[in-house]
């Protein structure tokens, strides 16, 4: 905190020592805000155009969660690496991910949700450079925990951003778009390491950050943390470039105004205050719905998919890796578009409900597979029901489990507790993550059938949650959620 400013009333207010995107603001202190000022009419920006500036921060997530799939052959054959060390390489990138899930909400609060995507893209661009001129495996590490430093706060930093900017009608839509860019990442990974070697496809992972950065510069801050953090001025000009300077923007800047002064920004939050339905109810859902899913194994299925398109006869692996790639940017493209529609919680139960199915389809196809012969035509058969499980799987997941879980994170936590209590739903979201990906081989060894039952097992749970204890929050403010948990 090292810029001050003079309120009217003669008391100091603190702003934060990086406070990107001031571009936008009046000229001059005695234009009225609501006025028709020529330079701030010229300088508007859309909502639209805000997310997809801030969504190059998943693309690099998705980028980075791909960039081990294609290149592990030539990687191991490049530098020597044996299969455990190859595999280490691919977690660390889950390790820095809880690291930068710790420091992200109390990044992303102090100064604000644009320094805390600027300080994440830093530390992906060395990542990836580390990456590509890496000549043993200590630069490979470095490079892969640095990626995933920055990616825990972009998974942290951009859903609320997108939520906090966008208008209610449009809030599940345009968080959904976090989601989407990250299928984007992972499939432009699988697209791009068909025709390019290792070293070019980490120089590749840079453009995202490179583009974002100078980006950041160009949109406004998120008006409810200006509002939360006293800058009533910016807060106000920040809302009004977002809703169009047509709008009358005076019933959600009270609505802000008032959660804001019923949840001071110097409030501190005790453990005791969290026994209050308020607090431990959001963050239960919050936190609970970003653990299973990653408890429902996606991460151990995409693991286990090119094994199972082997043994079903498909020649290329990779090729149908960026297939199922494909079809995730599709299937969460739809789901961009239905949320809005359909609803958050009807999306959820759907969403667990086909992943239940399909998973059930893998597994009694695997244990049907263990005790008939190789060679005959059933053994062929279940190889084919196979794959058309795991492709419903992702399709399933994708349709809300995949987008959703975020959405719904960044729209339900209270204002006063959003940094604290996001960089800990966030942690968990990672922390299973890694575990999932860490037990897959073991899981698989043991019984292919059996593991596939715990994370059917796991999607039913989801989908009694989801009915019994998440609220629908389509069409509300983000002050109308809050409240209503009081």
């Amino acid at each position: 905190m090292s810029f001050r400013e003079e309120s009217d009333d003669g008391r100091d207010l603190k702003k934060p020592f990086l406070h990107t995107g001031s571009w936008y603001r009046m000229g001059s202190r005695q234009s009225s805000m609501m006025g028709s000022s020529q330079a701030i009419r010229d300088s508007s920006i859309s909502v639209v155009a805000c997310v997809l500036i801030v969504a190059l921060g998943p693309i690099q997530f998705g980028f980075t969660s791909g960039y081990s799939s294609p290149t592990q052959t030539a990687i191991t054959k490049d530098l020597g690496l044996t299969v455990p060390e190859y595999s280490l390489f691919g977690s660390l990138s889950n390790v820095g991910a809880m690291v930068g899930a710790i420091a992200s909400g109390q990044i992303a609060e102090y100064i604000g949700r644009k320094g805390s995507l600027m300080i994440a893209a830093i530390p992906n661009i060395i990542g990836w450079l580390a990456i590509s001129f890496a000549r043993d495996s200590s630069f490979l590490y470095m490079g892969r925990l640095l990626e995933g430093f920055g990616v825990g706060i972009i998974s942290y930093t951009v859903p609320v951003y997108i939520a906090e900017i966008a208008p209610q009608n449009m809030r599940g839509a345009l968080g959904s778009v976090n989601q989407l860019s990250v299928t984007i990442g992972i499939m432009l990974a699988y697209l791009l390491g068909l025709f390019v070697n290792w070293r070019a496809l980490a120089v590749l992972g840079i453009l995202p950050c490179l583009i974002l950065i100078p980006g950041l510069f160009f949109i406004p801050e998120s008006p409810r943390w200006l509002a939360k953090m006293g800058m009533t001025e910016d807060f106000e000009v920040s809302l009004q470039v977002l809703r169009g300077f047509d709008t009358d923007i005076s019933i959600e800047v009270n609505e802000i105004k008032r959660s804001v002064a019923s949840t001071s920004r110097r409030t501190t939050i005790r453990f005791a205050d969290l026994k209050q339905r308020r607090y431990w109810f959001p963050l239960t859902i919050g936190i609970g719905l970003l653990v299973l899913q990653q408890l429902s194994g996606v991460n151990g299925v995409l693991f286990y998919s090119s094994t199972i398109f082997e043994a079903s006869g498909i020649s290329s692996s990779n090729v149908a890796t960026f297939g199922l790639g494909a079809v995730q940017v599709v299937a969460t493209g739809v789901a961009t578009w239905l949320v809005d529609k359909t609803g958050r919680r009807l999306l959820l139960i759907v969403s667990s409900s086909g992943m239940f199915v399909s998973l059930l389809l893998v597994a009694i196809a695997f244990f049907i597979k263990d005790s008939i012969s190789d060679d005959s035509t059933l053994y062929s058969i279940l190889g084919i029901l196979s794959v058309v499980g795991v492709v419903g799987m992702i399709i399933g997941f994708s349709l809300g489990m995949g987008p959703i879980p975020w959405v719904i994170m960044s729209e339900i936590l209270p204002i006063n507790i959003k940094g604290l209590a996001g960089s800990v739903a966030t942690l968990a979201n990672w922390f299973f993550a890694w575990v999932v990906t860490l037990t897959a081989n073991l899981l698989l060894n043991w019984s292919p059938g059996g593991t596939f039952t715990i994370y059917m097992l796991m999607c039913a749970f989801t989908i009694v949650f989801a009915t019994l204890w998440v609220p629908e929050t389509k069409g509300r403010t983000l002050e109308e959620i809050q409240w209503s948990f009081r």
